[in-house]
Parts: structure tokens; C-alpha cells; sequence
């Protein structure tokens, strides 16, 4: 469903303005939707319930507030917390203590990118209390060994070992009545041809090579030479790279997560979707900054209700080479989870690119 845009602040009086942004606080605090009577005690305010209410229906005419029943208060639809985000949140800062934390659990964890990208993932998780995501660099070590290993009737294991002692592998069918000779002569092609090379060049160096060799190598092995390389080719967004999910369990500490059950099983089935979570945390190479996409915003978590907080994290050359972020309940503390996605990609990037000892 296509939400209708948010309208201009200039179209809110101060008095609508206090009231919807004491329900959009209320409500990322509670989870709760707040009515007139509530509003009426809170001294800024400073209205009658009848006043109030007056006001809570025209913000619900403008599509910035719903109200869950009839005889509920009112909440914030995904039109108002956007339009909440983007003019009336005021972003803190990262507590100096917090700072110390991610500066301290990042370093912990070393160069290798795949222990820095398991901590960033575990700090965004415990700090925001959501799931945190990361997307891995893409990976530029050489090729160490390439194997290709039979795991049963009608399928191979293709195995590349790169120099930083991490390993990729991708499935490939092949003929039910191969001969066991040509996994071996393919292995071997593949393995002097990707050695000493990055993914990208082994690719590019074994595709041409096997234009001049078909004829030479046995056409069993030929064609699982391609096959091969059909896997570690195209625009596949997890080529090289690989995400990290930590948390999960966070997403059912909030008690409108168990409430609506079936958004909540939505959401853990997305997670689950390695590729499609890569493709929506690589929208945040677009920009330098944190990106928020609320519910239907995000097209792969628009059925469950959910908040994506978004980075990516940069090399010394500001080129962006992954992403980080958070994935909660829409309710999300937005003020606190912006700046510290914000700070962690940032300390993230560093690390990986040697550059910790910078501020």
C-alpha cells in the first residue's frame, strides 16, 4: 500500500505540533497508543481534554495519527513517524561511556574483518535492542585453493580458500553419472587459475582461459568449469561477501512483537533472506549517512511492521565498502539507535582500514 505524503511542518500550529510530538514520544517509550485524557495532564500541554481531542482528529485527517480501535488513543501511523523523523527529532549524542564501549569491543576484535564485523553486529544488537545487521567488505584477499568436492547424486561443492583463511563455497549441479575424474581435472583448472588472484580477477582470468582450453580439457570437466563460474559471476549481491545477524531474540522482548505474533514470524523469516537483506542494506551506499526506512518504506519488511536503521561504513578513500545497521519494532528509540549505527560505522571503518588510532 502506497502511503500518502507527509505533510509540511509549516501546516502545524505550535499547538499541534506539542500535541502530536508528546503522542510520538509517548508511544516510542510505551508502545502504547496515548488518548486526550493523558495529554491533558501533561503540564507542557496545557489544554483541555476536549481541546486536545479537537486537535488529535485533525492530525489524524492530515494521515499522521490512527487509532488501533475505537475506543483506543491515538498512535502514530508510518506517514507521522516519518514526518516526525525528518522535522521534529532531535538527535543526541553518543553518551561518552558508549563510545568507550563500541571503541573498546571493535578494537577487541582485531583485523580480520569477519571477528570486527561479529562485534559490530553484537554491539548494535545489545546498544539499540534490536537485531543488528552488517554486511562484510567485499572481499579482495588472493585465492589460496580452489577445490570442487562431490556431496551427492547430481551436485558438487565448489570451495574457494582465500589468503585471510576465509572460504566461500557455492553448490552446482551436475551431470547424476560424472566421472569421478573430471571433479579433479576441473578442481585443478580452477585452483591454477583463481590461485594468487582476487575473486574478481580469477573470474574474469578463468572465463577467457576456458574459451581457449575447452577443446583440451575432457567435456565433463568443461562444463563443470562453467557451471563453476556461472556461480561466482553475474550480479549476485552476496558474491564475496557475507551478513551477520545478531540478536534476533531482542525483536521478542517487545510486547507488541508478541501481541502480533504473525508479524513477528514475518520478520524472522526475512531475516532469513541473506540476499535480499544484502541487496536493502546496500540502499545505504547511496548516501554518506544513516538512512531510516519505516515499515512499507522497506519493501522486504513492510509486511511485519519493522524499523531498518541503516549505515555504511567507509575506507580511508571515503569509498564505501559495507554496511551496518539495526532492524526493530517501528517504535524504536530513534533519538538514541541514528547516533550510534551512525558512531559504529564509523569506528568500523576505521578499524578495518587501520585507521583506530584516528578521531
Amino acid at each position: 500500500m502506497v502511503q500518502p505524503p507527509a505533510p509540511d511542518l509549516s501546516t502545524l500550529d505550535a499547538r499541534a505540533r506539542e500535541i502530536f510530538r508528546e503522542i510520538v514520544e509517548s508511544y516510542l517509550t510505551t508502545g502504547e497508543p496515548v488518548g486526550s485524557r493523558t495529554l491533558s495532564k501533561i503540564g507542557g500541554v496545557g489544554l483541555s481534554a476536549a481541546s486536545i481531542r479537537n486537535t488529535m482528529a485533525d492530525l489524524a485527517g492530515m494521515g499522521l495519527l490512527q487509532a488501533p480501535h475505537a475506543m483506543a488513543g491515538r498512535m502514530p501511523t508510518e506517514v507521522g513517524l516519518r514526518f516526525f523523523l525528518d522535522s521534529l527529532l532531535q538527535l543526541g549524542d553518543v553518551p561518552p561511556e558508549e563510545k568507550r564501549e563500541i571503541d573498546a569491543r571493535i578494537a577487541q576484535a582485531g583485523s580480520n574483518p569477519q571477528d570486527v564485523m561479529g562485534a559490530a553486529s553484537d554491539l548494535l544488537s545489545g546498544l539499540a535492542g534490536g537485531a543488528g545487521l552488517v554486511v562484510t567488505p567485499q572481499r579482495d584477499a588472493p585465492v589460496r585453493h580452489a577445490e570442487i568436492v562431490g556431496i551427492g547424486p547430481g551436485q558438487a561443492l565448489l570451495v574457494l580458500v582465500f589468503e585471510d583463511n576465509q572460504i566461500e563455497n557455492r553448490i552446482i549441479n551436475t551431470p547424476a553419472d560424472l566421472p569421478p575424474g573430471a571433479l579433479t581435472e576441473a578442481a585443478n583448472y580452477l585452483s591454477a587459475r583463481f590461485k594468487g588472484k582476487t575473486l574478481a580477477e580469477a573470474r574474469a582470468a578463468a572465463a577467457d582461459a576456458l574459451q581457449r582450453d575447452r577443446a583440451a580439457l575432457d567435456a565433463a570437466a568443461a562444463k563443470l568449469v562453467e557451471s563453476g563460474l556461472a556461480e561466482w559471476s553475474g550480479e549476485d549481491p552476496t558474491l564475496g561477501r557475507s551478513l551477520i545477524v545478531r540478536g534476533r531474540a531482542n525483536l521478542l522482548k517487545d510486547q507488541q512483537a508478541i501481541v502480533h505474533l504473525e508479524r513477528a514470524r514475518r520478520l524472522f523469516d526475512d531475516l532469513e533472506k541473506t540476499r535480499e537483506l544484502i541487496q536493502v542494506l546496500d540502499l545505504a551506499k547511496s548516501a554518506e549517512t544513516v538512512r531510516v526506512y519505516i515499515g512499507s518504506e522497506n519493501p522486504l519488511f513492510s509486511l511485519s511492521g519493522s524499523s531498518l536503521i541503516v549505515a555504511p561504513y567507509m575506507n580511508a578513500e571515503r569509498k564505501v565498502v559495507g554496511a551496518l545497521g539495526v532492524i526493530g519494532p517501528t517504535r524504536l528509540n530513534y533519538a538514541r539507535v541514528i547516533p550510534v549505527v551512525d558512531y559504529t560505522a564509523r569506528i568500523v571503518g576505521r578499524v578495518l582500514d587501520g585507521r583506530s588510532g584516528e578521531r
